[in-house]
């Protein structure tokens, strides 16, 4: 029985650990403290392998809760029912929870308001458009973090930022923000501007 819940634990553990790159961010912006949200983006190389570990930890503790029990001659008494942390119902519930854990990252950015804003522009001439590369950032919900931040700045007319491109293309006017302040906006989300070129 210790077994067991040995393993229940540690799917559980390593299914929040795989996630946790994801978790941060929504975290960080929850607590209002967004310059820890690339914490654990150092762990996003790992993630398939934890993904992997923690379905082959869950099915074996599923597995040694179905197979047959072996029959013992005895003539005690072994009507006993089990403690509920080592019943089927909680390891369906760690589970349930894994699986909601290891999908994190495909719906994180519901987590995030809506920071779409009227826009006015008075002059199309004062509208630029900059490409800013970022590292760290690591999933959806990376991109919509450093969205919401730039888009807390006034001028912003399109914030477009993507894990796998390593980059946010912004349109923004410049009359009311600049390059530096957008670059400081990005900074405070714990991701790093490493390049900007005018598009």
């Amino acid at each position: 029985m210790k077994s067991e819940n040995k393993l229940v634990g540690a799917g559980l553990l390593t299914a929040i650990t795989a996630s946790l790159c994801c978790i941060t961010p929504v975290l960080a912006l929850i607590a209002g403290t967004s310059g820890v949200a690339s914490t654990f983006s150092w762990i996003e190389p790992f993630r398939p392998y934890l993904i992997v570990m923690t379905i082959l930890v869950l099915a074996f503790a599923w597995y040694q809760k179905l197979k047959p029990q072996k029959a013992i001659d005895c003539e005690c008494e072994t009507n006993e029912k089990p403690k509920f942390i080592q019943s089927k119902k909680f390891l369906g519930i760690v589970t349930v929870f894994s699986i909601v854990m290891l999908a994190f990252p495909y719906y994180s950015r519901i987590f995030y308001p809506n920071t779409e804003k009227q826009i006015i522009v008075v002059d199309k001439s004062d509208i630029k458009k900059t490409e800013f590369k970022i590292s760290g950032m690591t999933c959806a919900s990376c991109e919509e973090h450093v969205n919401h931040e730039v888009n807390k700045l006034n001028g912003i007319v399109n914030s477009k930022a993507s894990y796998e491109n390593g980059n946010a293309i912004i349109e923004f006017d410049k009359s009311e923000t600049n390059e530096t302040e957008i670059e400081k906006a990005i900074n405070s989300t714990g991701y790093k501007v490493n390049d900007k070129k005018e598009n």
